[in-house]
């Protein structure tokens, strides 16, 4: 599978790892000058972090949920426009008819939304001893797939907990996506153990390179982030990957990589739809 007609087969993809603060103000003003940054770097596609407005945890939600559009998504639309790139605006806490989403928007060039994704599996798990998270204390969950165009591939989305779900980036390949993103805070406990597992897995299977954008790591904080924000191809190989600080990493894409990989191992020409199938159930 060739890049399409017209699609242009190279482009710099950029992810954010800033610190999250308890001041939405601050935080927003950080994350718009990092955008900045990484354009000015030559980036043409910008991930922010999960909850990147915000502290991560379900007593902060219901304190820092605003509507969409809003005052951090006003702020997204516009550095977007400023810099004249693709903004995958991490991730916030969202209000709206009387439930909490923790979605993820994303905005042209010209300053426009293009998607609107509400993490669809909410982080509830148990593991005794080291960490108990139940997201949907406060959130519920989102209910669709969430894909947009660029000049240079279409880009699906997850948050998080998301990556988890191989059925979703399976749908998102057959959708034509050929870049996964996927804001993400894991923890001290899962990240060192499925992190860079999970998304090398999601590539690999898939044949598409995946990104995972991560806030920094804050020691003080009642939920600690692992970090380490990474892109993986579809080789499954790790080509870029952050420690635990405040920083920004670029990697440049090469779609012409990605169709000679599929090319080689033809995957999905090879699929036995006769014997098995992973379908959308909506659209």
């Amino acid at each position: 599978m060739l890049p399409a007609r017209g699609a242009m087969a190279n482009f710099r993809l950029a992810l954010i790892q800033h610190h999250v603060s308890a001041v939405k103000s601050d935080n927003l003003n950080k994350a718009c000058g990092l955008v900045k940054q990484a354009a000015a770097q030559g980036a043409k596609i910008v991930a922010l972090p999960e909850c990147f407005n915000s502290p991560y945890g379900t007593k902060y939600f219901p304190e820092y949920a605003e509507k969409i559009p809003g005052e951090s998504t006003q702020k997204l639309s516009e550095v977007a426009k400023e810099c004249g790139i693709y903004l995958i605006g991490g991730s916030i806490p969202e209000k709206d008819a009387g439930k909490l989403y923790n979605t993820c928007t994303v905005f042209g060039p010209d300053g426009t939304m293009l998607a609107k994704h509400r993490k669809i599996h909410l982080f509830d798990i148990n593991v005794p001893g080291k960490i108990r998270f139940q997201e949907s204390e406060t959130l519920s969950p989102g209910d669709s797939f969430s894909v947009f165009d660029t000049p240079y591939c279409k880009v699906g989305l997850g948050i998080c907990y998301d990556i988890r779900f191989a059925e979703l980036a399976q749908i998102y390949t057959q959708k034509g996506c050929q870049l996964l993103v996927y804001p993400g805070a894991f923890n001290m406990t899962t990240g060192p153990a499925h992190w860079e597992l999970l998304q090398r897995g999601r590539a690999v299977d898939n044949q598409v390179y995946v990104a995972t954008a991560s806030p920094a790591r804050d020691e003080r904080a009642s939920y600690i982030a692992w970090g380490h924000s990474t892109v993986v191809n579809p080789w499954g190989e790790v080509i870029a990957k952050a420690g635990t600080e405040e920083t920004i990493i670029y990697t440049d894409i090469d779609l012409t990589k990605l169709a000679e990989i599929r090319q080689q191992i033809p995957l999905h020409a090879q699929k036995r739809i006769d014997l098995y199938s992973i379908e959308a159930k909506k659209e």
